[in-house]
């Protein structure tokens, strides 16, 4: 059942039209807010699917906000711990969808609101019509999120101690995203996207001077010089599944060396992407490729693609004899390439603040992050993540202190003592750092830790 039959049925409190009280008394056109948008919550996302898949064909948003990435995690993940979805949906008076936002609930002992699929997405964010803006201004927004969290308390199954609703850009398409207009501090990481041109070779040199273009050409020679470099897409699922069993094994010696704890080893995650990958529902948005060098696959990738975009998703390399002449950057180039052949007009690089961004990207996307409380102990509980989220940006955001951190926890990977766990950077699944010394784990993503080589290398 969905949450709006059940409030349908219980006391008539019709989520279809929630009356918003003196927080809607701002009207436009002499209509009040009430009179001209309606709010339905969906606990099972089937009764809402047909609309969903419809409305993000035409909607702003990205991937991760698309009906396919978040039944697969749902199925694969959000049911395994324990998550009951929340699809918080606005409509126009007429009925047409203005707003979806997956939402989710979980936690124990204290309840969280939350983005659904938020562990492994790398924007959070909610989808748009492309006239939400023109209709819905903030003040009407923060009037109807303060309508949909009374209703969601009243709900003993919805029932939440504390929102923590993170990892959001500033815009969602060309849109104002509508959930900054509540209070939000900054992510302590960025994220990077490039524009593309119509073709790679005048979009490579017009982002690489002369004598990195030199630097290039020699270490792919070099890589030429071990075997023969071939770059291959994919194309079937006994292919697919061979490529991911590779990057996994590649990532966990790659997180084991930084100290940073595997995400893909947590519960259903490396199934979610098998499954995603693989399915032919889902296939056309998935990219997965590899560069084989010789015998040996040296490069491995994992990317998103939708409305024309590319994301940067999950990568790896081998750290072997191959990894001395960078076969990720060299990899990352034929990606790039794949992208424009493909149509594509953005490369996303997604969260993560490796200095080699910097040479391909022409946007930076600041993300944001809300926390509040609704309950006593929630406050209790959301006060220390507060403290700890300001901690990690200023950490991440001064050179210094984030290189000895990286310095020591790599340390800490390798010392004798090692029956230590993991170091958990509080990113949940992202693991946003670098590896030592010629590599990162996040070259296109927080919440999925892609790897290719620092900027010396990529």
């Amino acid at each position: 059942m969905s949450y709006q039959h059940h409030l349908e049925a219980a006391a008539r409190a019709e989520a279809a039209l929630i009356p918003m009280g003196r927080a809607s008394a701002a009207t436009r056109g002499g209509r009040p807010a009430n009179d001209r948008f309606r709010l339905s919550f969906h606990g099972d996302i089937a009764a809402i699917e047909e609309d969903w898949r419809r409305f993000e064909q035409s909607a702003d948003g990205t991937v991760f906000q698309t009906f396919a990435w978040q039944s697969c995690w749902l199925t694969h993940v959000g049911h395994l711990t324990g998550f009951q979805p929340l699809i918080a949906v606005i409509r126009a008076a007429d009925g047409g969808i203005l707003m979806l936002a997956p939402l989710a609930i979980s936690g124990r002992p204290f309840r969280q609101l939350r983005w659904a699929a938020g562990d492994l997405n790398d924007y959070n964010a909610p989808l748009l019509a492309p006239e939400f803006a023109r209709i819905v201004s903030r003040d009407d927004f923060r009037s109807l999120w303060g309508a949909m969290v009374r209703s969601l308390r009243r709900d003993p199954r919805f029932r939440f101690d504390f929102i923590v609703l993170d990892k959001m850009p500033e815009t969602v398409g060309r849109q104002p995203n509508p959930f900054l207009a509540l209070p939000v501090a900054l992510n302590p990481s960025g994220a990077y996207l490039t524009h593309l041109t119509d073709d790679w070779n005048s979009f490579y040199v017009g982002k690489r001077s002369s004598a990195t273009r030199r630097r290039d050409r020699t270490k792919r020679k070099r890589l030429n010089d071990m075997g023969p470099v071939a770059f291959t897409t994919a194309s079937d699922g006994d292919g697919t599944n061979a490529i991911l069993t590779v990057l996994f094994a590649q990532k966990a010696r790659a997180f084991a060396q930084m100290g940073v704890a595997n995400f893909l080893a947590l519960p259903g995650r490396e199934a979610f992407f098998r499954a995603f990958a693989t399915d032919l529902a889902t296939r056309p948005l998935c990219h997965v490729s590899r560069l084989d060098v010789g015998p040996t696959l040296a490069a491995a990738n994992c990317g998103l693609v939708f409305h024309g975009r590319y994301y940067h998703v999950l990568a790896s390399y081998d750290d072997g004899p191959v990894s001395r002449f960078g076969p990720g950057a060299a990899h990352l180039h034929d990606l790039m390439r794949y992208a424009i052949e493909h149509g594509c007009h953005e490369f996303d690089f997604t969260i993560g603040d490796e200095p080699y961004k910097h040479d391909w990207c022409d946007i930076e996307i600041k993300l944001f992050d809300h926390r509040s409380a609704a309950t006593l102990p929630g406050w209790l509980a959301a006060l220390p993540a507060m403290a700890f989220a300001r901690s990690k940006r200023l950490i991440k955001q001064t050179p210094v202190l984030w290189r000895l951190f990286v310095r020591m926890r790599a340390l800490l990977a390798r010392s004798p003592a090692s029956a230590r766990p993991a170091v958990d950077t509080g990113e949940e699944a992202s693991g946003a750092a670098s590896l030592p010394p010629k590599a990162s784990p996040r070259a296109g993503s927080g919440a999925t830790g892609a790897g290719t080589e620092t900027q010396d290398e990529a």
